[in-house]
């Protein structure tokens, strides 16, 4: 079956599947979108222009961000406070640098892949998207959000993820999408090769998921995580500083008695520098019975720099510090010019940076075991950690996703933290505001959660793991060159078959 002619009709589709994509990851978890959206996409390319085949996947990515990132409105005009019209620009801006990427995999396609044959449904079409969805992973700070591969938590191709990460089952996924197209469009040649492609890696997931990479190291922690759940549009009121600070001082008392006590990102709305005493109190007390504190906290240094931390009180050691270095564009730094910052200020609108954290920060001893830690969406970058994880037996994740109020966006978030618990084959603990805080099994699962919106105490205990699966050892690289090598080889094949006189 060829793609329609008619480029409203074609475009129509492209739309429809990248909006259909979104569908594939949390809340709604229809997994199998993440093989047929981007097959439908792929059918689109087939004989067409490469104008086309980059309005296609422009629409496409639009789709996909445009419905998943919906809920950058909520953050950025409801409890950002920017005016709806800036808050239009910087949402629509994000969706059409998204399907700009979506726009150059068309182009990619069309221009330097085979028109048709094992070559393009195997290698071409499954490298080209994966090497472009490894590029916004980074390019540019990168934006990770919503890759094709973190749809798969919950189903049997999550036992690669300790072995190729998220981005090999991306190209699981891939190889499926050009399977199918192969199926529809080759002659019976290709049918065995296009379904063991399609139906293999399933059952081999499966098998693999029982593989135990990592063993116990030392007996399990018991562990509380402290949920405030203190509604984002008052957490910084002058008024809600007290009753705040009370709020968690009471849910610390609960948990002491915990091994490790876990506080959500910035929890109180204050500095670290502004509340010495109290501090000093809490690591005293729950020195006095046996806790350790990791918690989410704002600092400054003395030139005036501001960091996003992780301060951790642990039993007989000086208080350390984990400073954030992936920060959130437009919201805790602002990559525009002076001159922009000085008009926001003039506004009244959120102007002030964080400073980066740097880049590869130690991981840090707590509760008799050693902990890999994280603020926020960092955990949506798979490699940061993996040189922590040399050391690290457990994963701590702090995050606020109540920017995002009742949207999509905390679902989609613990769905990545599971696959980042699943990759190193490591538990997780997450602390979030108001939800979703939980405590996370080595595969993925979960083991306790807390209600979401609610203030409590998760408790629990998790299992610190120690050795390195694959995915530890060797990163992204394996699966990107292995994409790289693919597509460069079908390019350089293709523009050699170009230049030759006819």
């Amino acid at each position: 079956m060829n793609p329609p002619n008619s480029p409203v009709i074609s475009h129509a589709i492209a739309l429809a599947a990248g909006a259909a994509l979104a569908c594939a990851f949390a809340p709604l978890n229809a997994w199998w979108m993440a093989v047929i959206s981007p097959a439908l996409l792929m059918w689109l390319w087939q004989g067409s222009t490469s104008r086309r085949a980059a309005w296609n996947g422009m629409l496409f990515g639009s789709g996909t961000f445009g419905l998943g990132t919906w809920w950058l409105y909520v953050s950025v005009h409801g409890f950002g406070g920017a005016p709806i019209w800036l808050t239009l620009v910087i949402v629509m801006g994000l969706v059409a640098i998204m399907g700009a990427y979506h726009a150059l995999m068309g182009f990619l396609a069309v221009r330097y892949l085979p028109a048709a044959g094992a070559a393009r449904y195997f290698i071409g079409l499954p490298a080209v998207w994966l090497l472009i969805e490894w590029c916004r992973g980074w390019f540019l700070s990168g934006f990770p959000w919503l890759m094709l591969g973190s749809s798969q938590t919950d189903t049997w191709l999550g036992g690669f993820a300790p072995i190729t990460g998220a981005y090999g089952i991306s190209l699981l996924l891939l190889l499926a999408s050009g399977s199918i197209l192969a199926l529809l469009r080759e002659p019976k040649a290709l049918w065995l090769p296009a379904l063991a492609l399609l139906l293999l890696p399933w059952p081999l997931g499966w098998a693999l998921g029982l593989i135990d990479w990592t063993r116990a190291a030392g007996p399990p922690v018991t562990v509380a995580v402290l949920q405030g759940a203190i509604p984002q549009d008052q957490k910084w009121q002058a008024d809600n500083v007290e009753p705040t600070r009370d709020l968690y001082t009471e849910l610390d008392q609960q948990a002491l008695g915990a091994q490790l006590i876990v506080w959500p990102e910035s929890a109180l709305p204050q500095l670290a520098n502004e509340v010495p005493q109290y501090l000093g109190q809490l690591y005293s007390q729950a020195n006095a019975r046996g806790s350790d504190i990791v918690m989410g906290i704002i600092r400054a240094d003395d030139g005036d720099n501001y960091y996003n931390s992780i301060m951790t009180m642990a039993q007989g050691q000086h208080v350390t510090f984990y400073d954030k270095h992936h920060l959130v564009p437009f919201a805790e730094f602002f990559p525009v010019p002076s001159f922009v910052r000085s008009w926001l200020r003039l506004m009244s609108l959120p102007y002030s940076d964080f400073t980066a954290g740097a880049a590869d920060q130690p991981a840090v001893a707590a509760a008799g075991t050693i902990l890999s830690l994280s603020i926020c969406y960092e955990d949506a970058y798979g490699s940061l950690n993996l040189s922590a994880l040399q050391q690290a037996r457990l994963l701590v994740n702090v995050t606020n996703d109540a920017w995002f109020g009742r949207s999509w966006a905390r679902y989609q978030h613990f769905q990545i933290s599971r696959m980042r618990a699943m990759e190193a084959q490591r538990p997780l603990v997450r602390a979030a505001n108001d939800g979703i805080s939980a405590l996370v099994g080595a595969r993925g699962e979960v083991l306790a959660r807390a209600p979401e919106f609610q203030s409590t105490v998760l408790r629990g205990s998790v299992q610190p793991r120690e050795g390195l699966p694959p995915f530890a050892r060797f990163g992204n690289f394996p699966v990107v060159l292995l994409a790289l090598a693919g597509f460069g080889l079908l390019a350089a094949r293709h523009i050699r078959v170009r230049r030759q006189p006819t």
